[in-house]
Order: C-alpha cells, then sequence, then structure tokens
C-alpha cells in the first residue's frame, strides 16, 4: 500500500545527485528468443494485462517526424544504422522498410518493456535487426560486441524524448495526470534512485537548485520548500497537487510540468547521458555517415546544437564573432541544416507530443574533406 510506505533512508548518494551521481553499470544483454517472451509476459502483468488490453496504437509509441528522420538519415540498402534509443520501434521499422532488402539496425534501450514491445514489432525483419538492452552511453562497447565497431555505421538515430508506452504507465511514475509511484527511471529494473528518493531526501537547496537547472522553474525556490515541509512524499498525484499550490504555470500547461521535467532528467542523467553519447556517435561513424538527433526541450536541444556546431568548425573556440585561437581546424562534420527542423501542423494535430519536437543532423566528414 503506498500509504503504508516507508522511505529509504538517504544515503550520500541520494543527497549528493544533483551535483554528482556514481554511475550505475549498464545492462548489456542480448536479448533471446525466450528472454524476450518473459519480459513481454511481465510487462502484460504489470497493469493487469496492461499491454494486452491496449490497442496496437496504445501500446506501440507512435514515431514523431519519421518523414523527417528519413529525409535526413537516407537509408540505404547494405546499410548499417543505430536507433540509440529504440523504444517500440517506431523509427526503426522504418529504417528497415528504407533500408531493405538487406539494411541491419542494432537497437539499443534500457527499458525492458519497450523492448520487449520492439521485439514483437520487428519480429518479421529476422536477423536485420539486434536489440540490445543497454543505455546508449555504452555505445562504443555495444558496436564492439556486435563487431561493427572496426568498420563503422552509415547512420545513428536517438530520439530524445519519452514514449507513450513510459507517459501511459502510472507504475512508471512519469505522469501528473495518472497517479503512481514517484519512480521516473527509464531502466525500472535498476537500483539508481527514483524520482522519490530526490524528494524525500535532498536538501532544500539543492532540490531548488534542481528545479531551477533541469526544470527552468521560475518558482523552484517555493517549490522546493513547499515539497520539503510536506515530505514524505510518495505518488505523482500528491506531488504534483503540492506544485499547482505553489506555481500556476504558463497558460495552457500543468503547473507540474517543469517539476516533473526536472526530477526526470536528474534520475535519469538525461543532460550528462547526452554529453557522453555524442561523441561516441560520431566516432562510430563513417565518412558519409549522418546523426540524427529528436530532442523535446531546450536543455538538450541545446547541448545538441553547440556540439554540432563545434565539430563543424573543427575547434572549441567560442563561435563568431569572437575570434579564434585554433591555428589548423578542422571540420569534422557538416551541419545539414542550419536551424531545427520542426513538425508539420498536420502532424501536431495527429500526435499532440510532437509539439515540441525538433530534429537536427550533421554528415561526417571524410579526412580529405575536413
Amino acid at each position: 500500500m503506498l500509504g503504508e510506505h516507508h522511505p529509504r533512508q538517504p544515503s550520500s548518494c541520494f543527497i549528493a545527485l544533483f551535483y554528482e551521481i556514481c554511475l550505475h553499470p549498464t545492462i548489456l544483454v542480448r536479448l533471446s528468443t525466450s528472454r524476450s517472451r518473459d519480459i513481454v509476459e511481465a510487462a502484460m502483468g504489470q497493469r493487469g494485462q496492461a499491454t494486452s488490453g491496449m490497442s496496437v496504437q496504445a501500446r506501440y509509441h507512435e514515431p514523431v517526424m519519421v518523414d523527417t528522420v528519413l529525409h535526413f538519415l537516407q537509408p540505404q540498402d547494405r546499410g548499417r544504422y543505430v536507433d540509440a534509443t529504440v523504444g517500440t520501434g517506431g523509427h526503426a521499422r522504418a529504417i528497415l522498410d528504407a533500408s531493405a532488402p538487406s539494411g541491419q539496425l542494432l537497437g539499443l534501450d534500457l527499458d525492458p518493456q519497450a523492448l520487449a514491445l520492439a521485439r514483437e514489432r520487428l519480429a518479421s525483419y529476422g536477423d536485420r535487426v539486434t536489440l540490445v538492452r543497454s543505455s546508449y552511453t555504452h555505445l562504443t562497447d555495444v558496436l564492439r560486441a556486435q563487431g561493427w565497431l572496426t568498420s563503422g555505421v552509415d547512420g545513428v538515430l536517438a530520439d530524445l524524448g519519452l514514449s507513450s508506452l513510459q507517459l501511459d504507465t502510472p507504475e512508471r511514475g512519469f505522469s501528473f495526470r495518472e497517479d503512481g509511484p514517484l519512480d521516473m527511471r527509464f531502466d525500472p529494473e535498476g537500483d539508481g534512485p527514483t524520482a522519490a528518493d530526490l524528494v524525500n531526501t535532498l536538501p532544500e537547496k539543492a532540490l531548488a537548485d534542481l528545479l531551477w537547472r533541469y526544470g527552468e522553474e521560475r518558482r523552484a525556490r517555493a517549490i522546493a520548500r513547499a515539497i520539503v515541509r510536506h515530505r514524505p512524499i510518495h505518488t505523482t498525484h500528491e506531488l504534483a497537487q503540492i506544485v499547482a499550490r505553489v506555481t500556476r504555470g504558463a497558460p495552457g500547461r500543468h503547473p507540474a510540468t517543469r517539476t516533473f521535467q526536472a526530477l526526470r532528467i536528474a534520475v535519469n542523467r538525461e543532460l550528462e547521458n547526452l554529453e557522453r553519447f555524442l561523441p561516441q556517435a560520431l566516432d562510430a561513424l563513417r565518412p558519409g555517415g549522418r546523426l540524427v538527433i529528436i530532442a523535446f526541450h531546450s536543455l538538450e536541444d541545446r547541448i545538441v546544437k553547440h556540439t554540432f556546431r563545434a565539430w563543424a568548425r573543427g575547434c572549441e573556440c567560442p563561435p563568431p564573432p569572437l575570434p579564434c585561437d585554433c591555428a589548423d581546424a578542422h571540420p569534422r562534420v557538416r551541419i545539414l541544416k542550419p536551424f531545427p527542423a520542426w513538425p508539420s501542423d498536420d502532424e501536431v494535430a495527429r500526435n499532440p507530443r510532437a509539439r515540441s519536437a525538433r530534429v537536427r543532423a550533421v554528415e561526417k566528414l571524410a579526412p580529405e574533406e575536413a
């Protein structure tokens, strides 16, 4: 019972998460057919046959901006592609179709429920697709295990958004619209801290800093003060109601939106992990290979934008008009579009969760082009 839950005793790791948390080891397990079946059956039982009672559309996350992704990625027959956040396999299926008949795809994800559904969705592609349960921060290790590291890949995609599966499963704790435990971990079986751990153990100042840094929440101090005053907090509705009593939020947006975003980013170390992933993705590409990133908020998009621009300049100097001190800068990529691509009005009307999506893409240059 949620009301009888006793929070874990705070540890120094939890208290210091905002500043620095020890990385938990990746899970690098290739899913066999029997293992995939076990995970699917477990996932179906999490909500009283949750997935079995869902429609196909509800079970499988609708991918955003598929046409744009394919335009930038340009999948080809016999190409090798990585979907670094494969989710339930929507983008992966489009890439496999576009690279038929013999293009190959390697899909990574930490979420066992999503990965099981991807296995089911992509079963008809046979040995053209390999799914690995791992964080994209371990891309180099996964490619080495797959035997793709030396030869490189032709394209890498990362969709940084939450999936509908995660948002629509209250037990995962991502949404304030459905009551559930304050979890928010992408890997629900991992041993990392949950949102409840942060909410109930961080000092007030550290919690306010977290809400400001990762949620850009103007009322961060007042919200942190209210959270500390109402501890212990166990459920998403409890937290959402506390926040709603402190701030109204932006028009058309729930008052707790930024608080939930900040906690999710902190729990999963999203920004730090993105910074670790990007150079690995570039190194994995063959010359002419392309890296495509779908971002959903300004914090992650800013990291992608600045990283791409630094690669395109070939140095770490500040962008113009500040002077560059590099004597022999060698650009590593070509930016395929100077500004992000956004979803069409028709797509947003069909899939409202696409409204914040934006896509950036680069092409890796050959050494002689640099």
